[in-house]
């Protein structure tokens, strides 16, 4: 019977941070949370945007259109970033801070420059796996507890896509922040996480040994 516990750090990279690309409003402040809890659990998964230069999802592969534009691409709809996270570069780097010895698995996603990936799981049309399930349930993992970054994009629907995959899912939503293009879009995530059966935790009560019950 599986009984595993795992924690999924989503995209502690630079370019989400302070000084980066694409900064997430107080992405810095969850990576000493991130440090703290990787010791409670049995299996440590971190998780890496990991963009082709000319990725669909850049303003910048689309003239006359701009960051936070939303378009039609390839059928489905679009929001428009500034170029992040590009394949082997500083940017696409985990944070300095985040400690990585205790990692289990690192997973890259977005690696198609044809499709997004939110998600830890699938990109976003759901065309393509990572593997993620697969190594999760090879691992024996039932419960899976995700924490990163951002609330509102790929920490909302790597937990969506894990609760779709038969995992019993927490978010910590103290270390998680959001983009928040538009005020409240991070409040929302919670809540549609919370309607498809994600619970919503404290790292605090984490910390203080619910995990290990």
């Amino acid at each position: 019977m599986f009984k595993k516990k795992a924690l999924i750090m989503v995209d502690l990279q630079n370019d989400f941070c302070k000084g980066g690309s694409l900064v997430v409003p107080g992405g810095d402040d969850v990576v000493p949370l991130a440090n703290e809890l990787q010791s409670h659990f049995d299996l440590v998964v971190a998780t890496q945007d990991w963009h082709p230069r000319d990725h669909m999802s850049f303003a910048s592969s689309h003239h006359g259109h701009k960051a936070g534009e939303i378009l039609e691409v390839n059928g489905m709809a679009q929001v428009l970033w500034p170029d992040h996270c590009i394949q082997n570069t500083k940017g696409a780097e985990f944070h300095p801070l985040l400690r990585t010895e205790a990692v289990h698995k690192v997973v890259h996603k977005g690696v198609d420059k044809k499709i997004d990936s939110y998600s830890a799981f699938f990109d976003n049309a759901h065309l393509r796996s990572t593997g993620l399930a697969d190594y999760l349930r090879h691992e024996q993992v039932a419960d899976v507890y995700i924490m990163g970054l951002a609330t509102d994009y790929c920490v909302k629907y790597s937990a969506l896509d894990a609760q779709h995959s038969g995992f019993k899912v927490y978010v910590i939503k103290d270390a998680c922040r959001g983009v928040e293009l538009k005020p409240g879009d991070s409040e929302q995530a919670f809540q549609e996480m919370r309607a498809a059966g994600v619970t919503l935790v404290n790292s605090r009560d984490l910390l203080v040994g619910v995990v290990n019950q």
